[in-house]
C-alpha cells in the first residue's frame, strides 16, 4: 500500500495528489526480512549486504553501470558547474562539481512491442490517503497485518 497527501501547487493554485511515505526502513528490517525469506542467516545478509555500496561504487567509479538481477542499473552521472565553453578543446574535468548516482529500474518489454515493465515500480499498488496528522484517513483497506506479537508484516 503506498499513501498520497492532497496538495495544492502555488503556481496554479489547483489541488494534486503528491505521494507520501510513512517512514524509512531501515537495513537492519531488510536484513531481518531477507533471512526470513531465504535460507541465508542474518550476519550472512549482513556481511553481503554491508559492502554491496562499497563494491558497487568502486565499479562505478571506474566507468561501469551495476546491474542487480530483479532490481535495475545503477551509474554514475557528472554535475557541472554550468559554466559552458565554446569550444570542444576547452572542456576538461574542472568543469564537473560533483557526481550524481542514477537508477534505472529492471524493465522487460512485453511481446516485441512497446510494452515496458519496470521493477519496482510497474506493480499493482493501492494508494490511501494520509491526513494531515500524518495518520491514515479512515476508510481505506488495509494491506498490513500484524503478527502474533503485534509487529506489522507486509500483507
Amino acid at each position: 500500500m503506498a499513501y498520497f497527501k492532497r496538495r495544492q501547487q502555488k503556481v496554479n493554485g489547483l489541488w494534486y495528489p503528491q505521494s507520501a511515505t510513512m517512514g524509512t526502513i531501515d537495513m537492519d528490517k531488510i536484513i531481518d526480512r531477507l533471512s526470513q525469506i531465504s535460507t541465508v542467516s542474518k550476519s550472512d545478509v549482513q556481511a553481503v549486504l554491508g559492502d554491496l555500496a562499497k563494491v558497487m561504487a568502486d565499479y562505478m567509479s571506474l566507468g561501469f553501470t551495476v546491474k542487480i538481477e530483479g532490481l535495475g542499473t545503477f551509474y554514475y552521472t557528472a554535475v557541472t558547474n554550468k559554466q559552458g565553453v565554446a569550444t570542444k578543446e576547452e572542456v576538461n574535468a574542472n568543469q564537473i562539481t560533483g557526481v550524481r548516482v542514477r537508477f534505472l529500474p529492471e524493465g522487460e518489454r512485453k511481446n516485441g512491442n512497446r510494452v515496458l515493465t519496470r521493477a519496482l515500480s510497474d506493480v499493482d499498488i493501492e494508494w490511501r490517503e494520509l491526513g494531515d496528522n500524518g495518520q491514515p484517513v479512515q476508510g481505506g483497506t488495509g494491506g498490513e497485518e500484524e503478527d502474533d506479537d503485534g509487529n506489522q508484516q507486509l500483507g
